[in-house]
């Protein structure tokens, strides 16, 4: 979708667990790389991917630990993405005389190329199936709570035998099938990220708010970095050429990207609930930071450059998450995912309990877990979320404090976050100098503490002991101005000391955290247990079962890991009338005309200079059937060559239904078009050097 996999989704306490899925529809799939849809692509296309293809656009392609997907295009460590990817970055580079958010940048040699701050990108380099070894750790009679403990510890295990920090290795055991399977996934690590081009904001986000997740689009969201090691760029093996025709309409084209999480084979009990109090809650709070960033946002220069990357990051989530709760409002596609599950019943209660007796149970438990996630999710979203405690300066502190017991267990018993393997991640971002202003994050803290004393009204002996006896506005200020965290030889003081180091510190932030971690890890320790760990339980047993109706050949649900989809370049229908598959230039004046040129459709001024030297009728941006969700944004659009045609940027509003199920006669995913991007960087940007490194002239 437009943006980067939402982190705000976390503010509804969720964690999501998914399966197997049913017989497929049209073009769906968020398929595996070491199960590529080869049967289906034979049949409707005639095209059957070789190991070698998949292999070679798999290593192409990149995750970013900001949420999104790119891909490497040129055998020197380029990568492309998209402008509202890189957004974060761009702002964290920003300066009081520069901002590269709003103007842009480019950067014309390698000597001119930024380093960016906290910003990581993996490279999935293999996987491998460890189902039977973390199956074997946990006893068949165990406990929700020593399952969990049980299979934690293997999976540390198997991680930490298989990272190796110095080279770059990171390792991943990936759930599928909502436990049916355990994949371990290496990647290379790469730290070493240097900006070289971003357009304008105006242009990449065309339309802002009013046209997200619309279309006919005009938007030239790409943005472009570079890999470094050792101060070099690195040479790539494998990077995605450039496509000299770009594509036409009916086009068999493949997405390689990080999709972030779909619920498509949720039980009933989960969409329920998500539609009854996870997604209006969420939405709550959406649209509460919404009005408050908003106004603040526009009361100065300094104030926008400072939030508008969050600001645009809440105002897309609330339009998803809108567009989420208007499908699971819908009667029809309710009944849909009714009649799934009672295809799924029936032949679990056909097969008898000699060998569906677990699976036979697991509906039930489910909606048990449901009922207590309903009990809980309020305060986890507002201790363990942080929904309560909305600062950068909070959520290092809480890092900090919770290191000094959790670095201490065994590795198996530690939280997922601090495990060996992931710990140079966590630390990555602990000690990042990345930009954070006092202004920005005292009204955020601000605001959480109001929401909190109001969610747990003023006279709870936890709200009065965090507010110590002051006002929201007034705690946060002294909080804020007071916290040393700010300093990041501090932070690398306080958590290289640990117990000792953070019982001694007065750091009014590490006194916070203090004070509300054990009521943080109490609802955290309920949500694995009883709400987790019992449905991870039944789903593995469902996913068992799904897998002898079904077969095998199926895709999981989205995890943020790396997935190819496919489809056609295809318009569609809207209110009776054609929508075209292409947008031009042309069309782009035009829009921008009949707005009068006011924003959000104000062209940046370099647009209005060059529009005679551009020609009017390249495409622009296009639409496919290619099935995607969050977490696409920045994937390539590729040919059966593997060449670059196009870059994921976001859905249409009917796409926004995708969370729960599939329908490709109006969904769509929409990509720029990659001869607009030449076009412009040739005629637009005078950027002929980085047009020729992308085809190739370089």
């Amino acid at each position: 979708m437009r943006v980067r996999f939402p982190i705000l989704v976390a503010l509804a306490a969720a964690t999501v667990f998914t399966m197997t899925m049913p017989t497929t529809h049209g073009d769906e799939g968020m398929w595996l790389f070491n199960n590529p849809p080869r049967k289906q692509l034979k049949e409707k296309y005639g095209f059957e991917p070789t190991d070698v293809w998949l292999e070679h656009v798999q290593k192409s392609s990149v995750r970013f630990n900001s949420g999104g997907s790119g891909s490497f295009v040129s055998p020197n460590g380029l990568v492309m993405t998209n402008h509202h990817v890189g957004a974060d970055d761009l702002q964290k580079l920003s300066t009081k005389e520069k901002d590269y958010l709003k103007d842009g940048f480019q950067a014309k040699t390698n000597a001119e190329e930024i380093k960016c701050k906290a910003l990581e990108l993996n490279v999935l380099q293999s996987m491998k199936d460890v189902t039977a070894e973390v199956n074997a750790a946990v006893p068949a009679d165990a406990t929700p709570a020593d399952g969990f403990k049980a299979r934690q510890k293997k999976i540390a295990e198997i991680e930490k035998a298989n990272a190796d920090e110095a080279t770059g290795k990171r390792a991943d055991v990936v759930t599928l099938y909502a436990g049916g399977a355990y994949h371990l996934y290496i990647y290379k690590k790469y730290t070493d990220i240097r900006l070289v081009f971003a357009p304008e904001k105006a242009i990449a986000f065309f339309g802002g708010d009013p046209d997200n997740f619309e279309y006919p689009r005009f938007d030239l969201d790409m943005c472009f970095f570079r890999v470094y090691e050792n101060d070099k760029p690195i040479v790539c093996e494998h990077y995605l050429k450039w496509s000299a025709n770009g594509s036409k309409e009916n086009e068999l084209i493949f997405v390689s990207g990080h999709p972030g999480r779909t619920n498509r084979q949720n039980t009933m009990a989960e969409l329920e609930y998500l539609r009854d109090t996870g997604y209006p809650y969420l939405l709550q709070r959406l649209n509460r930071l919404e009005v408050l960033m908003g106004s603040w946002v526009a009361r100065s220069e300094s104030n926008r450059q400072k939030g508008e990357d969050d600001l645009f990051g809440i105002q897309n989530s609330r339009k998803a998450r809108i567009g989420g709760l208007q499908g699971l409002l819908d009667p029809k596609i309710m009944a849909r995912k009714q009649a799934e599950e009672d295809r799924l019943k029936k032949f679990i209660a056909d097969a008898g309990d000699s060998t569906m007796g677990d699976a036979a149970k697991a509906f039930d438990t489910i909606a048990k877990a449901e009922k207590k996630r309903a009990e809980i999710f309020k305060e986890a979203a507002i201790l363990e979320g942080g929904g309560g405690f909305n600062s950068s300066y909070y959520g290092m502190a809480r890092t900090i404090v919770r290191a000094t017991e959790e670095k201490t267990k065994p590795a198996g018993e530690r939280f997922r976050e601090f495990s060996d393997a992931k710990l140079p991640s966590l630390e990555f971002g602990l000690f990042s100098d990345e930009p954070h202003y006092d202004d920005f994050e005292i009204l955020k803290l601000s605001d959480s503490l109001t929401f909190l004393a109001t969610t747990y009204g003023a006279n709870n002996e936890m709200v009065k002991a965090v507010l110590a006896g002051k006002s929201p506005r007034e705690r946060a200020f002294d909080l804020i101005s007071g916290t040393k965290l700010k300093d990041v030889a501090e932070r690398k003081k306080l958590y290289e000391g640990g117990k000792a180091a953070v019982d001694a510190s007065t750091d009014p932030m590490i006194l916070l955290a203090k004070l509300v971690d054990p009521h943080a890890r109490k609802v955290r320790k309920i949500s694995e247990t009883e709400v987790d760990e019992p449905k991870r339980q039944a789903y593995t047993a469902l996913a068992k079962a799904r897998f002898a109706m079904d077969g095998t050949n199926t895709f999981p649900d989205a995890t943020f890991t790396l997935r190819l989809s496919y489809g056609t370049v295809k318009g569609f229908k809207e209110d009776g009338k054609d929508v075209p598959a292409f947008t031009t230039f042309d069309g782009l004046y035009a829009r921008s005309k009949e707005q009068d040129n006011k924003y959000p459709f104000e062209l940046p001024k370099r647009w209005n200079d060059k529009k005679s030297a551009l020609d009017p009728k390249t495409p622009f941006n296009f639409v496919a059937t290619a099935d995607i969700i969050g977490g696409n944004s920045g994937s390539p659009v590729v040919n059966k060559e593997g060449e670059v045609v196009g870059l994921i940027f976001d859905g249409n509003i009917q796409s926004l239904i995708l969370d729960f199920i599939f329908d490709q006669e109006i969904s769509r995913a929409v990509s720029v078009d990659s001869r607009a991007m030449i076009e412009s960087l040739r005629k637009v940007y005078d950027a002929n050097w980085l047009a020729d490194e992308l085809t190739g002239k370089k």
